[in-house]
Protein backbone atom coordinates (compact mmCIF):
# COMPACT_ATOMS: atom_id res chain seq x y z
CA UNK A 1 0.00 0.00 0.00
CA UNK A 2 1.25 3.21 -1.17
CA UNK A 3 1.55 5.83 1.16
CA UNK A 4 -1.11 8.21 -0.13
CA UNK A 5 -3.84 5.12 0.48
CA UNK A 6 -2.27 4.44 3.93
CA UNK A 7 -2.70 7.90 4.78
CA UNK A 8 -6.51 7.81 3.10
CA UNK A 9 -7.35 4.81 5.08
CA UNK A 10 -6.27 6.03 8.17
CA UNK A 11 -8.06 10.01 8.11
CA UNK A 12 -11.47 7.73 6.84
CA UNK A 13 -11.00 5.44 10.00
CA UNK A 14 -10.73 8.70 12.35
CA UNK A 15 -13.31 10.56 10.81
CA UNK A 16 -15.46 7.79 11.03
CA UNK A 17 -14.45 7.49 14.76
CA UNK A 18 -15.40 11.02 15.40
CA UNK A 19 -18.92 10.77 13.63
CA UNK A 20 -19.80 7.22 15.14
CA UNK A 21 -21.59 8.52 18.36
CA UNK A 22 -20.57 6.90 21.62
CA UNK A 23 -23.35 4.29 22.82
CA UNK A 24 -23.70 4.05 26.81
CA UNK A 25 -26.07 1.62 28.81
CA UNK A 26 -28.52 4.35 30.30
CA UNK A 27 -28.34 4.17 34.02
CA UNK A 28 -31.05 1.71 35.51
CA UNK A 29 -33.34 3.82 37.88
CA UNK A 30 -32.70 3.08 41.35
CA UNK A 31 -35.78 1.45 43.16
CA UNK A 32 -36.01 3.88 45.90
CA UNK A 33 -36.43 2.40 49.79
CA UNK A 34 -39.66 3.73 51.94
CA UNK A 35 -39.53 3.59 55.66
CA UNK A 36 -42.56 3.43 56.99
CA UNK A 37 -43.44 2.83 60.85
CA UNK A 38 -46.25 2.07 62.83
CA UNK A 39 -47.25 3.70 66.64
CA UNK A 40 -45.18 2.88 69.39
CA UNK A 41 -46.10 0.95 72.50
CA UNK A 42 -44.43 -0.37 76.14
CA UNK A 43 -44.34 -4.13 75.93
CA UNK A 44 -42.43 -5.72 79.11
CA UNK A 45 -41.59 -2.31 80.58
CA UNK A 46 -40.18 -1.20 77.02
CA UNK A 47 -40.96 0.52 74.06
CA UNK A 48 -41.62 -0.93 70.98
CA UNK A 49 -42.41 -0.60 67.52
CA UNK A 50 -43.26 -2.24 63.87
CA UNK A 51 -41.59 -0.85 61.11
CA UNK A 52 -41.36 -1.38 57.25
CA UNK A 53 -39.44 -1.09 54.44
CA UNK A 54 -40.64 -1.22 50.85
CA UNK A 55 -38.50 -1.39 47.98
CA UNK A 56 -40.67 -1.58 44.84
CA UNK A 57 -43.15 -4.45 45.74
CA UNK A 58 -40.80 -6.13 48.25
CA UNK A 59 -41.44 -5.20 52.11
CA UNK A 60 -39.51 -6.20 55.07
CA UNK A 61 -40.87 -5.74 58.48
CA UNK A 62 -38.54 -5.43 61.52
CA UNK A 63 -39.65 -4.67 65.23
CA UNK A 64 -37.38 -2.37 67.46
CA UNK A 65 -37.20 -2.46 71.15
CA UNK A 66 -35.54 -0.06 73.35
CA UNK A 67 -35.80 1.39 76.87
CA UNK A 68 -39.04 3.59 76.98
CA UNK A 69 -37.05 6.70 78.28
CA UNK A 70 -33.73 8.00 78.95
CA UNK A 71 -32.51 6.92 82.24
CA UNK A 72 -31.73 9.17 84.82
CA UNK A 73 -28.72 11.07 85.09
CA UNK A 74 -26.09 8.71 87.43
CA UNK A 75 -28.66 5.79 87.23
CA UNK A 76 -27.24 2.40 87.20
CA UNK A 77 -27.57 0.51 83.53
CA UNK A 78 -30.88 -1.03 83.42
CA UNK A 79 -30.62 -5.37 84.21
CA UNK A 80 -30.29 -7.57 81.52
CA UNK A 81 -33.79 -8.61 80.46
CA UNK A 82 -34.25 -12.04 78.80
CA UNK A 83 -36.90 -11.37 76.20
CA UNK A 84 -39.01 -13.74 73.53
CA UNK A 85 -40.23 -11.60 70.70
CA UNK A 86 -42.91 -12.77 68.05
CA UNK A 87 -42.93 -10.63 64.47
CA UNK A 88 -45.42 -11.70 62.05
CA UNK A 89 -45.79 -10.92 58.79
CA UNK A 90 -48.97 -11.41 56.55
CA UNK A 91 -50.74 -10.46 53.17
CA UNK A 92 -54.04 -9.85 54.15
CA UNK A 93 -56.45 -12.15 52.66
CA UNK A 94 -53.79 -14.60 50.69
CA UNK A 95 -52.18 -16.70 53.25
CA UNK A 96 -51.71 -17.72 56.67
CA UNK A 97 -49.36 -15.17 58.46
CA UNK A 98 -45.56 -16.14 58.65
CA UNK A 99 -43.98 -15.77 61.97
CA UNK A 100 -41.14 -16.06 63.73
CA UNK A 101 -40.16 -16.23 67.67
CA UNK A 102 -36.68 -14.98 69.13
CA UNK A 103 -35.20 -15.14 72.20
CA UNK A 104 -33.10 -12.01 72.92
CA UNK A 105 -31.36 -10.86 75.60
CA UNK A 106 -31.91 -6.92 76.43
CA UNK A 107 -28.98 -4.82 78.00
CA UNK A 108 -29.70 -0.92 77.23
CA UNK A 109 -29.44 -1.19 73.83
CA UNK A 110 -32.18 -0.89 71.01
CA UNK A 111 -32.73 -4.52 69.26
CA UNK A 112 -34.10 -5.10 66.04
CA UNK A 113 -35.73 -8.08 64.75
CA UNK A 114 -36.20 -8.91 61.04
CA UNK A 115 -38.61 -10.98 59.02
CA UNK A 116 -37.82 -11.76 56.00
CA UNK A 117 -39.10 -10.03 52.83
CA UNK A 118 -42.07 -11.00 51.04
CA UNK A 119 -43.07 -9.28 47.79
CA UNK A 120 -46.51 -8.48 47.08
CA UNK A 121 -48.32 -7.68 44.31
CA UNK A 122 -49.85 -3.71 43.92
CA UNK A 123 -53.00 -3.25 45.91
CA UNK A 124 -52.21 -5.49 48.32
CA UNK A 125 -52.44 -4.92 52.04
CA UNK A 126 -50.13 -6.23 54.39
CA UNK A 127 -49.63 -6.43 58.05
CA UNK A 128 -46.40 -6.72 60.99
CA UNK A 129 -47.20 -7.59 64.13
CA UNK A 130 -44.56 -7.52 66.66
CA UNK A 131 -44.97 -8.63 70.26
CA UNK A 132 -42.51 -8.64 73.10
CA UNK A 133 -42.63 -10.89 76.59
CA UNK A 134 -40.69 -10.92 79.74
CA UNK A 135 -41.99 -13.31 82.39
CA UNK A 136 -44.21 -12.55 84.21
CA UNK A 137 -45.42 -9.70 81.49
CA UNK A 138 -47.27 -10.72 78.89
CA UNK A 139 -47.12 -9.43 75.22
CA UNK A 140 -49.22 -6.76 73.79
CA UNK A 141 -48.19 -6.77 70.59
CA UNK A 142 -48.19 -3.63 67.93
CA UNK A 143 -49.42 -3.63 64.59
CA UNK A 144 -48.39 -1.75 61.42
CA UNK A 145 -50.68 -1.96 58.37
CA UNK A 146 -50.24 -0.97 54.78
CA UNK A 147 -51.61 -0.81 51.26
CA UNK A 148 -48.35 -0.97 48.64
CA UNK A 149 -49.75 1.27 45.90
CA UNK A 150 -47.30 1.48 42.53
Amino acid sequence: MNRLALLAATALSLAVGTITPAVAAAPADPIETVTSCGNSGLQAGLATRVCAEITGTAITFYGKVGLAGPPSPGSPQPAAKELLTTLSVEVVGTAAPRTQVKPLLFTGATLEVRATAVTVRCGATVRGTFGVTAYPRPAAPVVHELTLAC
